[in-house]
């Protein structure tokens, strides 16, 4: 049988590019398909102004695929996970409480990076490699499927034939839905506003997350911008305060994320446009389906809580990896895919479920709620095997 190439990867967002640069180093050949081209400046229109925390297992998966050099020079290390208790509006911090990465291990929990920064090295990367084919406007439209192959419909009317699918193409994936695999959803009813900002106290590479009500309000330390302390921030909370949050006047704004984020790290500058997004928790009811695997969001989408998203996707992506790596001959068959599915759908779950439950107590207006979550978190810093673990499990570690 001819194939166009080994893998298909429909999507090219940074789960997408990174897949492709995987297996391109793998020795794979692959195409990537994407309806827009990546936007790779921060100042350009339709620039993604989230950032990403990369944790410490991704680390040796991007050195594998000649990431990681390019990526080391514009790193913010994040050693410290500062998580802060407000009591009510009108209060500042009850509680405050610090997880350090040194009580488990050398290195720093993980490193974060923009995310426009990120699309425009790993096009840098696959630039390199004479085996990878990424088409920026192009659309994957169809798929059809045999024991054997894989036949994807693209949006300029041709076709390509493949021994395995990735389907990294979001929430809504065409291609799972293609394959009619159902998921399952969760609305909490919250946006998130994503935008950088500049502070004159320094983070000192603590990443700090505020909890009050309505849901977090994250600063994740970035690398100075114009010789200030600089940080990208991710502030989650009812649809409609955060819809209106978009259309404030700079100063408002300001004067009211300053106010949020208990005034910190001093007055916050806003650094960026501001980006919104709307929040919901979802896993697909399978990861694979006939030579087709679902990596990423069109596998698994959770609240911007604890650096996960992505890093989840990491673990899909080395998993399949290695699985390919094993089975080149039959590479993308039934037996192939049912391993993946078995390897990642228990550990996808109990993510799901846990940012779930934390994402609901972050959300909590009682005094009830927030007095049991202060008391949890206190519990939860004080017993120090109990600390020591959760914090490896929020790596991947354990």
């Amino acid at each position: 049988m001819t194939y166009d190439c080994d893998i298909l990867i429909s999507g090219g967002g940074i789960a997408g590019l990174t897949a492709a640069a995987v297996f391109g180093s793998a020795g794979f050949s692959v195409i990537c398909l994407d309806p827009t081209a990546p936007v790779t400046d921060a100042t350009a229109t339709g620039a993604d102004m989230r950032s990403t925390a990369l944790l410490q297992p991704a680390r040796a998966l991007l050195e594998e695929a000649g990431l990681w050099e390019r990526l080391a020079p514009h790193a913010a290390p994040l050693q410290i996970m500062r998580i802060v208790d407000v009591g009510s509006e009108e209060a500042g911090p009850r509680t405050l409480r610090e997880f350090d990465a040194a009580d488990i291990s050398e290195h720093p929990f993980g490193w974060n990076f923009p995310n426009w920064l990120l699309r425009r090295e790993l096009l840098a990367r696959l630039a390199t490699l004479p085996n990878v084919d990424f088409r920026p406007g192009m659309a994957s439209t169809s798929l059809f499927t045999r024991s054997a192959m894989a036949r994807v419909g693209l949006s300029d009317g041709s076709r390509l034939q493949a021994k395995l699918v990735i389907a990294a193409d979001g929430r809504d994936s065409p291609m799972r839905q293609a394959a009619g695999i159902g998921v399952t959803t969760r609305r909490y009813g919250q946006k998130a506003l994503a935008f950088a900002v500049t502070h004159p106290v320094p983070h000192d590479n603590v990443s700090t997350e505020i909890h009050r009500c309505g849901g977090p309000f994250t600063l994740v330390p970035l690398p100075d911008r114009d010789g200030l302390p600089c940080s990208a921030v991710v502030w989650m909370d009812a649809g409609p305060a955060s819809q209106a949050r978009l259309t404030l006047d700079t100063e408002a704004f300001e004067a009211e994320m300053s106010a949020r984020s208990c005034h910190l790290y001093g007055p916050l500058t806003l650094a960026s446009r501001r980006a919104l997004w709307p929040i919901i928790g979802q896993h697909a009811e399978r990861l694979s389906g006939e030579r087709l695997a679902l990596i990423a969001e069109a596998a698994h989408v959770v609240p911007p809580i604890g650096a996960q998203g992505l890093n989840m996707s990491l673990s899909d992506l080395a998993t399949l990896r290695d699985l390919a790596r094993d089975n080149r001959d039959s590479m993308g068959d039934a037996v192939m895919l049912d391993a993946y599915h078995k390897a990642r759908h228990p550990d996808i779950l109990m993510r799901v479920r846990g940012i779930d439950l934390l994402n609901r107590a972050s959300q909590a207006s009682s005094p009830l709620a927030r007095d049991a979550r202060a008391m949890g978190l206190n519990a939860l810093h004080r017993l120090t095997p109990l600390r020591k673990m959760l914090m490896q499990m929020g790596l991947g570690t354990r």
